[in-house]
C-alpha cells in the first residue's frame, strides 16, 4: 500500500478511518470537556468534529456529487470561514449523540461515494482532500489535548500495543554533506496529490550545505536553557519583543523538578528523555537556539532537498512512496509521543539524514509564502490567506498520518506557536 490510494476501496477504508480517528481522540471526554475553555489556539471540541464532517459533506457529497444538505443549518453553525473563532463557544449546536451520528454517517456517504461506478476523478480528489482535513484536526484534536491536560485517549491497535522505537543501526550522529546543486522544489502535476501551497514544482539553485542528521534533542536544548539562553538578548533578533511578552524562561510545559528538568505529556508530569526531540517550542526559540548553537535552520527548500536526495528521488517519502511502517517513522500515533531520535533506521534518507519524516516538526528559516506559479485550490481559505505571516514547517509528527505528510507537503504557523507538536534540526552556517 502506499500514499496514493491507488483504488477507490482504499480511499473509502480512509474516509470511514479518518472519521473513526476522530471520534477515537474525544470518546473519553466528558460532555463539559468537549466544549472547554475559550482559548486561541483551541476550538470547543464538539464543534469541530461537527466542522470536519460538515467540510466533507460540503466537498464531496453536496459539491461534487450534487446531493442535498444533510443538515440544513450546517453552513450556519459549522462554515470556518464565516464564523469567528470566539462565536463558536456560543452556537446552539446539535447534540454530542447527533454530531457523532453526522460524522459518522458523511463518512459513510463519502465512501459509498467514491465506490460507486460512476464516480468520478473530481469526486475522488474532494474525498482525499477531506480525508486530509480529517488528519489535520485530528492532529489538531492531539495538540488540544495536551494544552488542556486531558489524558492520552486510547487508540485501538496503537496506544495499547505500542511499537518499540529503540534506536536503530547507523551513525545517527554528525552531519550530512549536501553539494551544490539543482531540483525541482514543490509538487509535480503527476503527484497523486499536492495542496496548493506546493503548487508547482520549479527549478531552485541550492548551495553546498550541511544537515544534522538528527533532531535537537531535550538534552540539548536544556544546556541552551541552562546557559542562559532566555536570558540574552542577542540570541533573539526580532524575537525579543515575543520573549519579553510571554516572559518564557524554558520551552512550554517544562519545569525544573527535585531530580531535573521534567515535561508535561498530556496529563502527567515525565522526566526530561535525554535523547528524545524537543518539542513544543515555538520559531523563535528554535532560532535562537540554533544561534547559541553557532548553526542555523535549515531552509525549506534544503529540507526538501535533504529529503528527495537532490532532487533524485522523487517519491512521497525518503526511502520511496510506501506508507510509513514502525521502523521508518514515528507516526500515525503508534508511539504515543515522541521517541528516540536515534530511532527509525529504515526511514533514513540516501545521505543518512535519520527521521525526516515523523516524531516532530521541524521548523524551518522560511517564510510561508507564495510558489512562484501558485495556483488557488478550489478551498482558497486553506493556504493563500497565511502567505507572509507564517513560518514553514516539514516531516510532520508523531501524531501525524503517514498518508498525510509527505516530503514536499508544507506546513505553516505563526513564529509564536508552541502547541504544536514542532522541534528543529539544524545546519551548520
Amino acid at each position: 500500500m502506499d500514499n496514493s490510494a491507488s483504488t477507490a476501496e482504499e480511499l473509502a477504508r480512509w474516509a470511514v478511518d479518518g472519521a473513526q480517528r476522530v471520534l477515537e481522540l474525544v470518546d473519553d471526554l466528558t460532555d463539559e470537556q468537549m466544549v472547554g475553555p475559550l482559548l486561541p489556539t483551541v476550538n470547543p471540541l464538539i464543534w469541530e468534529i461537527g466542522h470536519i464532517a460538515w467540510f466533507q459533506e460540503l466537498f464531496v457529497l453536496r459539491r461534487a456529487c450534487g446531493h442535498e444538505p444533510i443538515l440544513e443549518f450546517g453552513d450556519a453553525i459549522y462554515d470556518s470561514g464565516a464564523i469567528p473563532h470566539d462565536t463558536r463557544w456560543r452556537l446552539n449546536l446539535p447534540s454530542r449523540a447527533e454530531t457523532v451520528k453526522y460524522v459518522r454517517t458523511v463518512a459513510e456517504r463519502v465512501a459509498d461515494a467514491v465506490t460507486d461506478p460512476g464516480s468520478t476523478d473530481v469526486v475522488r480528489h474532494f474525498a482525499r482532500y477531506s480525508v486530509h482535513h480529517h488528519d489535520t484536526h485530528a492532529e489538531a484534536l492531539t495538540y488540544t489535548r495536551q494544552t488542556l491536560g486531558l489524558p492520552l485517549p486510547a487508540l485501538a491497535g496503537l496506544t495499547d500495543t505500542p511499537a518499540d522505537f529503540e534506536p536503530g543501526d547507523g551513525d545517527w550522529r554528525g552531519e550530512a554533506q549536501f553539494g551544490a546543486g539543482r531540483f525541482l522544489l514543490g509538487g509535480l502535476r503527476s503527484d497523486p496529490f499536492v495542496y496548493d501551497n506546493e503548487k508547482w514544482a520549479h527549478p531552485v539553485e541550492i548551495a553546498p550545505f550541511a544537515m544534522a542528521k538528527a533532531a535537537v534533542t531535550q538534552q540539548d536544548f536544556a544546556r541552551f536553557v541552562e546557559d542562559g539562553g532566555y536570558r540574552t538578548p542577542s540570541l533573539w533578533s526580532d524575537g525579543g519583543a515575543w520573549l519579553a511578552e510571554t516572559g518564557s524562561a524554558h520551552p512550554l510545559y517544562w519545569r525544573e523538578g527535585d531530580g531535573g528538568w521534567q515535561r508535561r505529556h498530556f496529563d502527567r508530569w515525565v522526566d526530561l528523555e535525554p535523547e528524545f526531540p524537543v518539542s513544543h517550542v515555538s520559531w523563535w526559540e528554535a532560532d535562537a537556539f540554533a544561534r547559541w548553537a553557532g548553526r542555523r535552520l535549515p531552509t525549506e527548500q534544503e529540507w526538501e532537498y535533504a529529503a528527495t536526495d537532490g532532487g533524485r528521488q522523487r517519491a512521497s517519502y525518503p526511502w520511496g512512496n510506501e506508507l510509513p511502517t514502525a521502523a521508518q517513522a514515528a507516526t500515525d500515533w503508534r508511539s504515543a509521543g515522541p521517541v528516540h531520535v536515534g530511532a527509525c533506521a529504515d526511514g533514513d534518507s540516501p545521505s543518512g539524514v535519520r527521521q525526516l519524516i515523523g516524531n516532530v516538526w521541524e521548523w524551518t528559516a522560511s517564510d510561508f509564502t507564495a510558489y512562484p506559479n501558485f495556483e488557488r485550490d478550489a478551498y482558497y481559505e486553506n493556504s493563500e490567506q497565511f502567505f507572509g505571516q507564517r513560518k514553514v514547517l516539514r516531516g510532520g509528527a508523531w501524531s501525524t498520518r503517514g498518508r498525510y505528510v509527505r516530503a514536499s507537503m508544507r506546513n505553516y504557523f505563526p513564529a509564536d506557536r508552541r502547541d504544536v507538536f514542532a522541534g528543529l534540526r539544524t545546519c551548520a552556517r
